[in-house]
């Protein structure tokens, strides 16, 4: 933000996070703000993209109480009328968005399908996977994805049965995020692979798990409608499409090596200074924190940067080709 404040003196600086989920992230990064209010607090406004209106009215009643910053809800077809300068934020939200299974069968890649069975009097209805040939537009996407990253499907070695994702909203994401904003960063916070880990032979069964009352489970089809689906990133081919809609990527690590980045051994040498008598608090706290850090929890998140930068009529306005946004998260914690 103090790069977009000196770059645009005269614009709001929006803080745009999609899908906010209970909108817990929005209200600690409101709090933070007010800590510390940086000389730009003025012009900063929040907007949350929620699809669930039920989601929605959450969010409202969980952000009621705030003053010192504008909250709007809006959508980011909405925002393409009128594209926001800022930052948009993206916490596990695109691991959500729909995928395309593929399986390898009898020597020809293909597209896996759900189809109801036994519906007659003599057995229960049940959902079934059923396989069936790519359609023309999954083709055409599999074999621009595989010649622009150098990528193999199915990998050498890959069994017959081979499954894994393919994640086939991704362009169409990228490009309505590239239409709301026309100067910032995207942040990106998921669970991502690269492809040679991702689409791997030893990875016969994709990343696809589906999630209820906090338990995964890989029979996907068991309960549906009642059980979240979820499959990790493929970072080669998320940046393929970013890129081909306009984005320009600014780096990527892992959650806890952009923690260390931004101070996180500094606060753990903290909790070492307080009382005997906050022990239980130290404690309470130097476990939540090691916990983003762990590779085996929340370490193996992926933080992904992307900068936008459109080149408008405004002569006062950023010239398409400004120096790229510095992250600090992005920089080497020894140098910190």
């Amino acid at each position: 933000f103090d790069q977009l404040a000196c770059r645009s003196p005269d614009r709001r600086l929006s803080l745009v996070e999609i899908g906010p989920g209970e909108g817990d992230l929005t209200a600690d990064l409101i709090q933070a703000l007010e800590r510390e209010p940086p000389a730009w607090i003025d012009r900063v406004e929040v907007v949350l993209v929620e699809l669930n209106p039920g989601m929605e009215a959450r969010q409202r009643q969980r952000l009621g109480a705030t003053v010192s910053v504008p909250v709007r809800w809006s959508s980011l077809e909405a925002l393409a009328s009128q594209p926001v300068n800022g930052v948009l934020l993206a916490h596990e939200l695109l691991d959500a968005l729909p995928v395309e299974r593929l399986t390898w069968r009898e020597g020809e890649l293909r597209q896996m399908g759900v189809m109801l069975q036994g519906s007659g009097d003599s057995a229960a209805p049940c959902l079934v996977w059923r396989d069936q040939p790519c359609p023309d537009w999954l083709g055409e996407q599999l074999a621009w994805v595989q010649q622009r990253c150098n990528l193999e499907l199915p990998p050498q070695g890959a069994a017959d049965g081979w499954c894994s994702e393919w994640h086939s909203e991704l362009p169409s994401w990228f490009e309505a995020a590239a239409k709301a904003v026309d100067q910032g960063v995207l942040l990106i916070v998921d669970y991502a692979l690269e492809a040679h880990r991702y689409y791997s032979a030893r990875r016969s069964d994709g990343t696809l798990l589906a999630y209820q009352q906090q338990r995964a489970s890989g029979d996907l089809l068991a309960d549906a409608g009642r059980a979240d689906l979820t499959a990790h990133l493929c970072l080669e081919t998320l940046l393929a499409f970013a890129t081909e809609q306009g984005w320009t990527p600014l780096g990527h690590c892992r959650q806890g090596e952009a923690l260390l980045s931004l101070g996180l051994a500094e606060r753990l040498h903290q909790l070492q200074q307080l009382p005997p008598s906050e022990l239980s608090k130290a404690l309470q706290r130097r476990e939540a924190l090691l916990r983003l850090v762990d590779p085996a929890a929340l370490g193996e998140f992926r933080w992904i940067a992307l900068q936008r930068e459109q080149a408008t009529a405004d002569a006062s306005s950023t010239p398409a080709n400004a120096s790229p946004f510095t992250s600090r998260f992005l920089q080497d914690p020894v140098s910190n």
